[in-house]
């Protein structure tokens, strides 16, 4: 399957590491122009620099910005004022005991998880409506239905996401503009590692610590091992495809078959 992203311009949010990074990469392989993002000016910087010379040809366009603010997101808009794809891949994640989490921990990952994607969404769908043609999606997470016990303020986030998308893509019906939810499975990520030995022995080689991990806190998962995040990112291109054109409004999975069926 060929997709050619050729003459369309997409904002990766949170893309200078792990999962974002990989989407970026992956969009800019089949041929968009990407914005990558993430707050500092040096580190979005690298990662420009960095995917320049991983994928020839590459048209990237760095844009340093904390969307989780709305000045960040205004400046985003000075760099990018319309887009075709919008990822809104942005989320912080950590474990804490559910009777500690504090009440100013719940509003910020409430805001850096779901309300600065919803911010650049509303910024973004009416051009895109205008125009007839564009993709949304949101980077969810096994989290949303599987809500795990040492981070109950991040599933609440990523259950959020699920209502979100499916609230805008009743927004963009009929107008050519698709708009999807993407549930991940664990992923391996640099975070991601830091997490893992947060709850199995540190002592650890990584792959003795991965497997202890999926084993005792991920036990569901069929694949039995962390996805990678290009694995991620292919689904996330296809979807900012036009080959996805009739998918809209649903919570796509790439879990690593952790989920229950408990989804439509």
């Amino acid at each position: 399957m060929q997709l050619d992203l050729s003459g369309r311009t997409a904002l990766v949010t949170g893309s200078t590491q792990g999962i974002g990074r990989a989407i970026a990469a992956g969009l800019a392989r089949s041929g968009a122009r990407v914005g990558v993002n993430g707050r500092s000016a040096d580190t979005v910087g690298e990662a420009v620099e960095r995917l320049r010379s991983e994928v020839a040809g590459a048209d990237v366009v760095a844009v340093p910005a904390d969307v989780a603010t709305g000045d960040g997101a205004a400046a985003v808009l000075d760099v990018l004022p319309d887009v075709d794809v919008l990822v809104n891949n942005l989320g912080i994640f950590g474990a804490t005991p559910a009777l500690e989490i504090t009440d100013e921990q719940w509003r910020r990952y409430f805001e850096v998880n779901v309300l600065a994607a919803v911010r650049l969404t509303r910024a973004y769908l009416p051009g895109m409506r205008s125009r007839g043609w564009g993709r949304v999606q949101y980077i969810a997470s096994d989290s949303a239905v599987v809500i795990p016990a040492e981070m109950i303020h991040y599933g609440m986030t990523k259950t959020a996401l699920l209502a979100v998308s499916r609230g805008f893509a009743k927004e963009a019906a009929g107008s050519g503009v698709t708009v999807n939810s993407v549930i991940a499975g664990p992923t391996h990520t640099g975070g991601v590692e830091e997490f893992v030995h947060q709850l199995v022995d540190e002592s650890l080689p990584w792959d003795e610590a991965q497997r202890e991990f999926m084993r005792l806190h991920r036990p569901q998962s069929l694949l039995q091992r962390l996805i990678e995040p290009e694995e991620i990112a292919n689904l996330v291109v296809y979807l900012s495809s036009a080959q996805a054109s009739a998918t809209t409004g649903a919570a796509v999975r790439v879990d690593g078959g952790y989920v229950d069926s408990i989804l439509p």
